[in-house]
């Protein structure tokens, strides 16, 4: 029996999320199903957590254990012959036998993709949130550095999260800007429930003017959920990164 780990990437456009739903089809129900084209076994994997309706990954990690005989390093490209166009498995190999995608990883790294352009792309509908007119990039990112450390994130969760430790570290934030595409880059050992979409929005305030980068820390401290900024659209969110030590 082997334990393998994947590397994923998709475009979660046409996809319920990562994980298998009652009501539409996921990425883990489209991945198990090629496993069983390929293995002839019915495999269960196990994703790093998951992602929303919409919601899309450079990195998502998986593993899953087979008594298959391919080559760990070959499952990649043999799999990718029996998933559609929008999944790629870019990289796989054999894990340790304790290894598992969920519970061994010890943060994660997500980007938010801002369009800020007047006029709508085709190229970004589906994989950006498009923002109209100017926005004060420079208050953004003084802004982002009062979201670096430890704090208690309880006003940056979907309202109807029942999590009862709300206490996160971010450990890397950025606001970058390359042509018209804004990416915040926010990095930390765990996220609320649309944590990162939420911070996102907020930021976004700042570079609209309806907040300014010293409201910040008064709106972590709070803990209100409406003193941060909206939740923004699954569409621009990426999974870059799962970080496993």
């Amino acid at each position: 029996m082997k334990n393998i780990k994947f590397i994923i990437e998709y475009d979660g456009t046409e996809y319920c999320g990562w994980q298998i739903q009652p009501n539409g089809l996921s990425v883990q129900q489209v991945i198990e199903e090629a496993l069983l084209k390929l293995t002839g076994e019915e495999i269960k994997i196990h994703g790093s957590g998951r992602t929303d309706s919409g919601v899309h990954a450079y990195g998502q990690a998986a593993s899953f254990k087979t008594q298959s005989s391919i080559p760990a390093e070959v499952f990649s490209k043999a799999l990718n012959h029996h998933l559609p166009w929008d999944i790629s498995i870019i990289f796989s190999c054999e894990a340790d036998k304790d290894f598992h995608a969920r519970f061994s990883a010890k943060g994660k790294k997500y980007s938010y993709e801002i369009f800020n352009r007047d006029i709508r792309s085709p190229f970004y509908e589906t994989r950006a949130f498009r923002v109209p007119g100017t926005l004060d990039i420079n208050s953004m990112k003084r802004a982002a550095e009062h979201f670096y450390g430890t704090h208690d994130f309880r006003g940056f969760m979907a309202v109807k999260s029942q999590v009862s430790d709300t206490v996160r570290t971010i450990t890397d934030i950025s606001v970058e800007k390359n042509g018209d595409i804004i990416e915040i880059n926010v990095s930390g050992n765990g996220f609320l429930y649309n944590m990162v979409r939420i911070i996102a929005g907020t930021l976004l305030e700042c570079g609209l003017g309806r907040l300014a980068p010293s409201d910040i820390p008064n709106v972590i401290f709070s803990g209100k959920r409406d003193e941060a900024g909206p939740t923004l659209p699954a569409r621009g969110l990426y999974l870059v990164n799962v970080f496993y030590s």
